[in-house]
C-alpha cells in the first residue's frame, strides 16, 4: 500500500481549483484546508460549529492566498435535499467544484458489540458513510464538469482491519472502502474524475484523544505531517490513481 509521504507539491498545485473539505474546523480537516489554500485553492469550509470554521477562515485569510467560504451543516441531521442545496450554492457562488475531501467523522468510545445500540449505529453510518455518499452524489454534475476532479474518502485502520470493540465505526469505515471501489468502477470511463480512500493512521487529533486518552500526544504524528498525501491525492499528479486505498502511514 503506497503512502506518498515523500511527495513534494508545487506552490501552485491547486491554483484556481475549488475544493470542499468536510469536517474542516479542527484536526486533519483544518490542516488539509490550510494546505489546499496555501497551494492556490478556494476552499469551502464545512463543519457543524461555525465558530471553529471562522477560525480556520481567518487563518486562510491571513495567508494572503485564495479566499475561503464557510458552509455549516450537521451531517447527523442532513437530508438528500440539504446536499442538493449545498451543491446548488457551490454552483451559484463559485461556479465550479474540483474536489471533495470527506474528512468529517464521528465515533463513540470503543465498546463491545453487546453494549452498542441501533441508534448509535444509525448515527455512525449516517455521518461516516451515508453523508459522504449523498454529498458526492449531489455534487456529481459539478465534478463531471471539472477538467480534473478528485474525491477523497477518509477511511480508517479499523475499517481496513477491523478488531474488537470498534463495532459500528469499523462497519461504517469498511463501507467507505466498499463505496470507493464501487464508485471508482462506475467512473472508469470518466478520465477526468477519480475517487480514492485515505487512511490517516495514528495521528494527534481530537478523535484520537477520545479513543486513546492516556497517550502522550506530542510523540504522535501531527496533522500537518500528513498533508503531502492529502495534496497528492487532490492534485493533478494523482490523476491516474482511482479506486485505491492509500495510507498516510504503514498499515499492516
Amino acid at each position: 500500500m503506497n503512502t506518498y509521504n515523500d511527495y513534494s507539491p508545487s506552490e501552485d498545485l491547486l491554483k484556481d481549483r475549488v475544493i470542499l473539505v468536510t469536517g474542516s474546523g479542527q484536526g486533519l480537516g483544518r490542516s488539509a484546508a490550510l494546505a489546499y489554500a496555501k497551494h492556490g485553492a478556494v476552499v469551502i469550509l464545512h463543519g457543524r460549529k461555525v465558530e471553529k470554521l471562522e477560525k480556520v477562515y481567518d487563518e486562510i485569510e491571513a495567508l494572503g492566498k485564495q479566499r475561503a467560504v464557510i458552509y455549516p451543516l450537521d451531517l447527523e441531521k442532513v437530508t438528500e435535499e440539504d446536499c442538493f442545496v449545498l451543491a446548488s450554492a457551490i454552483a451559484q457562488q463559485l461556479g465550479r467544484l474540483d474536489g471533495i475531501l470527506h474528512n468529517a467523522a464521528f465515533l463513540y468510545g470503543p465498546s463491545p458489540l453487546e453494549l452498542q445500540t441501533i441508534d448509535q449505529w444509525q448515527i455512525l453510518l449516517k455521518i461516516n458513510l451515508m453523508a459522504p455518499f449523498a454529498i458526492t452524489k449531489a455534487c456529481l454534475p459539478l465534478l463531471k464538469a471539472a477538467p480534473d476532479a478528485s474525491v477523497i474518502m477518509t477511511a480508517s485502520t479499523q475499517g481496513h482491519n477491523p478488531t474488537a470493540y470498534w463495532g459500528g465505526f469499523s462497519i461504517a469505515k469498511a463501507g467507505v472502502e466498499a463505496l470507493v471501489k464501487i464508485q471508482a468502477d462506475e467512473w472508469r470511463k470518466l478520465p477526468d474524475l477519480r475517487i480514492n480512500g485515505l487512511i490517516p493512521g495514528i495521528v494527534n487529533t481530537p478523535q484520537r484523544v477520545k479513543t486513546h486518552p492516556g497517550e502522550v500526544k506530542k510523540t504522535l504524528p501531527q496533522p500537518d505531517d500528513l498533508t503531502p498525501v492529502y495534496l497528492f491525492l487532490m492534485g493533478p499528479d494523482s490523476k491516474n490513481i482511482n479506486g485505491e486505498i492509500v495510507a498516510c502511514q504503514t498499515v499492516a
